[in-house]
């Protein structure tokens, strides 16, 4: 191992952690990472603990796969219209969080400088997660709007200088597996109606990013899914994590639209080099952060493995997280967590 290897420096905190209330999850997490943290969610606690699920009621039930409730559209049915889309609520968590965000630092409890974090699904997860196949193209404009209406009213509602933007992509890249033929009888029906795919990814993540100002950070969480604590596909490598960050970096770049940091997963059986290799070829600025979701509860020593395997391709200095959010971890295992991602890390 080179000189040049640097320790990890900073934690991010993903989106959901197994707490019941914001309050507990700002006093915990600033307790036991106060000099680690960029940024911090509110744990989308409650009914928002299980992603995408909470914004299902923003459809219309003729909308919806039929296994989550659906049902067949009446006779001379003649389409959607926005206003057979709910709004998002979104904004009113956000808002309500950012509230005791100020509240809590202006007692000390959240240091200053630390930004607070909005976790969004891009539109194109809610839409392949919870509707019918065939009114992906219709219904997918409709929802944007929907989202980027909340977004609105997040970006007017919370200064620039007190916050920073994560959008979670999930379905982006179980639909980007699909389409290299690697998902063959696709379970989920999360096929793209879009060709060609990586391009239509890629569109859709500048198109939501147009309105937010330079001023607010912004993220990626690349992510293989976490049901029950399974991917969709275990991921072979980080080659697709990589080629999709650099498609995200390079339109961004040409925007001149930075983006702040970019997150993708590690199993935790992959302490292997090859798993690490593609991070040679992440065309990643200075002005980019790096973390790798590397942490697992209660395997510290395999922490580091990953970590030293991970120095072994990149020299560059990058942050640690877990792969995806803790909503779904057991509350038991959190405080492994937290202990182990400040046992691995530098201060930021």
């Amino acid at each position: 191992m080179t000189s040049n290897v640097h320790t990890p420096t900073g934690v991010l905190l993903v989106g959901s952690i197994p707490l019941s209330s914001t309050d507990k999850v700002f006093t915990k997490i600033c307790s036991a990472l106060r000099d680690r943290l960029y940024s911090i969610p509110d744990g989308e606690t409650g009914i928002r603990g299980n992603y995408i699920g909470w914004e299902l009621d923003c459809f219309p039930k003729e909308a919806i796969r039929y296994f989550l409730g659906g049902i067949d559209p009446p006779p001379g049915h003649l389409g959607f219209t926005l206003e057979s889309i709910k709004p998002s609520q979104y904004d009113t968590a956000a808002l309500d969080s950012y509230k005791r965000f100020t509240e809590l630092r202006a007692q000390g409890i959240i240091p200053q400088g630390i930004r607070f974090q909005v976790c969004l699904p891009s539109p194109l997860n809610c839409i392949l997660g919870h509707t019918r196949p065939e009114l992906y193209a219709e219904l997918e404009p409709l929802y944007e709007r929907r989202l980027l209406d909340a977004l609105a009213n997040i970006l007017k509602g919370i200064p620039a200088q007190d916050l920073a933007i994560q959008w979670d992509l999930c379905f982006e890249i179980a639909t980007l597996e699909l389409d290299r033929g690697n998902i063959p009888d696709d379970p989920f029906q999360t096929r793209a109606h879009f060709t060609p795919v990586l391009e239509g990814v890629l569109d859709r993540l500048e198109r939501i990013c147009a309105d937010i100002p330079v001023q607010v950070p912004v993220g990626f969480h690349i992510c293989y899914a976490d049901l029950d604590h399974k991917h969709f596909l275990p991921p072979k490598d980080l080659g697709l994590c990589v080629e999709l960050a650099n498609g995200i970096l390079r339109r961004f770049e040409s925007k001149q639209r930075p983006v702040q940091w970019i997150h993708v997963p590690v199993p935790k059986d992959r302490d292997d080099i090859a798993y690490f290799e593609s991070l040679s070829r992440l065309k990643i600025g200075e002005e980019t952060r790096l973390f790798l979701g590397l942490v697992h509860a209660n395997d510290e020593e395999g922490t580091r493995r990953r970590i030293r395997a991970a120095q072994s391709i990149i020299t560059r200095p990058f942050g640690v997280a877990t792969e995806c959010g803790m909503g779904r971890t057991p509350a038991e295992e959190l405080d492994s967590i937290l202990h182990i991602s400040k046992a691995v890390t530098d201060p930021v």
